[in-house]
């Protein structure tokens, strides 16, 4: 029992996860005093803010496996103890530990463990009590009952709170000028003498409801830290894949400033990709604004999460629409300012079907070279590129494309389809990219059969994310929905299946090889001839 209470927290929850009820002991006792004092300070009634503890200690239990960060136990307790708060403001009305196995096992308290009249409080000094503490508002009540439950001590209140001691200090200061000074002996020793002891402890043992078999739990444990580092490495791959597309876009204004001609064209170059660059980047600030909204409102989560979907899914509609308009703008605009202003392209690089503008290849299979790629922007009326390597503002590869919209097996690009895709859109069997979809997707948000995501993943079987999670069947992460959702379940379909994360990430970052290589090109053939015949015009 000695080693028990000088244990950590992460020890106790270890320890109740492999069967062992006793080590919950040092855990009722070690917070016991914070919960109680929250739920007084919040209802004002002490039998009924001792019900709430109760309560939230009981359903702590029942939920302890779906603790990611053992370390955290503490403001996780107070997160359920306010949950509950809210709740019983809210008009619920459920007894606080009506799901609680009945107390009948706890057996007759000892003798002496019973509190005496003189201890307990009277049902007069509580009125008069909350009296004087409710003309508090709640920013000062909580730490100042605190302090005096914690035996006037600032630093437990700090840390209790997650306040600094200057904070804590500053706080009690502006409670006790509120209260009124003839009453404040009085609430201090009361409350000292409604501190809760050995009796609410081994009440909640006694309610706490029947736990795994130590073989089964000590699984759920390590279940439970295995489905935080798959949702870790997931976020990373994600990123990786994110962070590709960022600078594919990066690398393509680059070159797209390279073909450019007037000045008309770079200007319109520079519209183009801050409108298409941030509304991608609006879409993952909706997504993360309505997670934090979740978090906030916990108790409208489910709104929350369907929000982000009907935007993610407008975002996947109207993105590569956009992406076409534009780029149909270009084709437009090159051939109107190649008509407004002739002597623009006078080079014969520029001239209409340059070998400078475009490659392709004299070897051929089947009557379809093996790289076709074009340089310049291309004028309306001009057809897409197409090769078994296909690389241009619309390219269709037999093989693998890139490009502004490309379609291939192997597919790279602002919008990419095909087998294996990784794009801002990507659309594929394996599809990896800040938005992606397919049967197995991968990205920043995700929707596919199998969607893992760092902020929101829609999945017909397996939905894995650091933020949303919805499925048919299997789905975890912080706001999950589905059949098994965060459960014993969701945590083995997870581990029956692993998914290289570093191999696909690694596959998101070699994807900048070909946008790197093709940005120099375009540099090279057209971005310094460019420069060349400014110097000679001046």
């Amino acid at each position: 029992m000695l080693s028990l209470e000088l244990a950590s927290d992460s020890d106790l929850v270890a320890a109740c996860l492999a069967g062992d009820r006793a080590a919950f002991s040092p855990i009722v006792e070690r917070y016991q005093r914070l919960l109680c004092s929250l739920a007084y300070s919040a209802t004002g009634q002490l039998s009924q803010s001792e019900d709430l503890a109760q309560e939230a200690f009981v359903e702590a239990w029942r939920q302890l496996a779906k603790l990611r960060e053992p370390d955290k136990l503490r403001p996780w307790l107070c997160g359920i103890l306010r949950h509950k708060v809210s709740r019983l403001r809210r008009g619920d009305g459920r007894e606080p530990t009506r799901q609680a196995d009945p107390l009948d096992a706890a057996g007759e308290l000892e003798a002496d463990l019973v509190p005496t009249e003189d201890v307990a409080m009277r049902k007069e000094e509580q009125a008069i009590m909350w009296s004087a503490l409710e003309r508090v508002p709640e920013t000062y009540r909580e730490p100042l009952i605190l302090y005096y439950r914690e035996h006037r001590s600032v630093e437990h209140v700090a840390v209790a709170l997650d306040l600094s001691e200057d904070a804590v200090k500053q706080r009690l200061s502006r409670g006790r000028k509120i209260l009124q000074e003839q009453v404040l002996s009085f609430v201090e020793s009361a409350l000292a003498r409604s501190t809760p002891g050995k009796v609410f402890t081994l009440g909640v043992l006694a309610a706490l409801p029947e736990f795994a078999t130590p073989a089964k739990a000590a699984g759920i444990g390590a279940a439970a830290v295995q489905s935080g580092m798959w949702i870790k490495w997931t976020g990373l791959a994600a990123l990786a894949a994110s962070l590709s597309g960022l600078v594919s876009t990066v690398l393509a204004l680059r070159a797209n400033l390279d073909q450019a001609r007037t000045p008309v064209e770079r200007r319109a170059v520079v519209k183009i990709t801050i409108l298409l660059f941030g509304s991608a980047i609006s879409i993952l600030v909706v997504l993360f604004g309505l997670r934090a909204g979740a978090y906030h409102w916990w108790e409208s989560r489910l709104l929350f999460a369907v929000l982000a979907q009907v935007f993610l899914i407008g975002f996947i509609v109207v993105w590569p629409v956009m992406m076409r308009v534009m780029l149909r703008r270009q084709r437009r605009m090159r051939s109107a300012e190649r008509q407004r202003q002739p002597e623009s392209f006078r080079d014969a690089r520029d001239q209409v079907g340059s070998t400078a503008n475009e490659y392709r290849s004299r070897l051929q299979l089947f009557g379809v070279p093996l790289m076709h790629v074009r340089f310049s922007t291309p004028d309306e009326g001009e057809r897409p590129v197409f090769g078994w390597v296909a690389g241009g503002d619309r390219a269709y590869g037999l093989l693998f494309a890139w490009g502004g919209f490309a379609l291939a097996p192997v597919s790279v690009g602002a919008v990419a389809g095909g087998i294996l895709t990784v794009g801002t859109v990507s659309v594929g069997v394996i599809s990896l990219g800040m938005v992606s979809v397919g049967l197995f997707a991968l990205g920043c948000a995700s929707v596919g059969v199998k969607a893992l995501a760092w902020i929101s993943a829609l999945g017909g079987d397996v939905a894995l994310s650091g933020g949303f999670a919805l499925s048919n069947n299997v789905a975890l992460a912080p706001v999950a929905f589905g059949p098994h959702s965060n459960d014993t379940v969701a945590m083995a379909a997870l581990h029956s299946q692993p998914y290289p994360m570093l191999f696909l990430a690694l596959i998101a970052i070699l994807t900048l090889v070909p946008i790197t290589l093709y940005a120099r090109a375009v540099r090279q053939r057209l971005g310094r001839r460019t420069k060349a015949l400014s110097a000679s015009r001046k």
